[in-house]
């Protein structure tokens, strides 16, 4: 299946939809899968449900990857937002950074592009503790990076930058931060990127703590040096 994959990517025309039975047999395994989910009213179960047969498609994924010939593509785009929902973002990532960089389109069911998909998604999941702290600081980060050059709501960007700043202070899910005993080089861009939240949406709940990393900032900058 890795094979046919990579030899179906290959055979698409630039930005094209990706052709053949073996194409085509992914679409139909999608289809079934995506009406046994419509029947799942619990979103748990959904979610173990993904977890379940996401492995199906690990081998055609890998092979379109492994050609990086950026056909249109349901198949990839759709289990890239599985994998968030699953808890498996470094994958997602992986994909979702090929399918930026081919510009591949979303299903017509997610009503957002990709890029926001990804800022919205990413975001979400860290600030309800959804993700490790240190894959967070690491992943987030470079989902800024990813999607900086597209356009996106304000609010959505907002929510971004603060889960950066809560990453770096250690203020994700019900952690509390304490900010009195962060050093300088945690202080100064998670101040940063909270205050770029804070610019993007006053409502964005960022105010106290910008306050309090200002505060810290002030009592760091008045330290004598030894």
């Amino acid at each position: 299946m890795r094979k046919l994959a990579a030899q179906s990517a290959v055979q698409a025309s630039p930005h094209g939809e990706v052709l053949g039975d073996a194409y085509q047999l992914m679409l139909a395994q999608l289809t079934e899968h995506r009406r046994a989910l419509k029947d799942i009213q619990s979103v748990e179960r959904k979610i173990d449900f993904k977890r379940q047969i996401l492995p199906d498609y690990d081998a055609w994924v890998d092979g379109v990857l492994s050609a990086d010939a950026g056909g249109q593509d349901m198949v990839v785009a759709t289990v890239t937002v599985w994998q968030i929902d699953v808890g498996n973002f470094a994958r997602a990532l992986e994909l979702g950074s090929y399918a930026i960089k081919h510009g591949l389109d979303m299903p017509d069911q997610y009503e957002r592009s990709l890029p926001v998909v990804l800022i919205d998604e990413f975001s979400d999941a860290a600030l309800a503790g959804k993700m490790a702290t240190d894959e967070a600081q690491v992943l987030l980060p470079q989902v800024l990076s990813l999607t900086a050059s597209f356009d996106a709501p304000d609010e959505a960007r907002a929510k971004l930058h603060k889960a950066i700043g809560y990453a770096l202070i250690g203020r994700l899910g019900r952690q509390e931060a304490v900010v009195d005993e962060l050093p300088l080089e945690v202080v100064t861009p998670a101040l940063a990127q909270l205050t770029r939240a804070l610019e993007l949406c006053q409502q964005i709940g960022v105010k106290k703590d910008v306050e309090r990393l200002e505060r810290r900032l002030r009592k760091l900058s008045e330290a004598p040096t030894s």
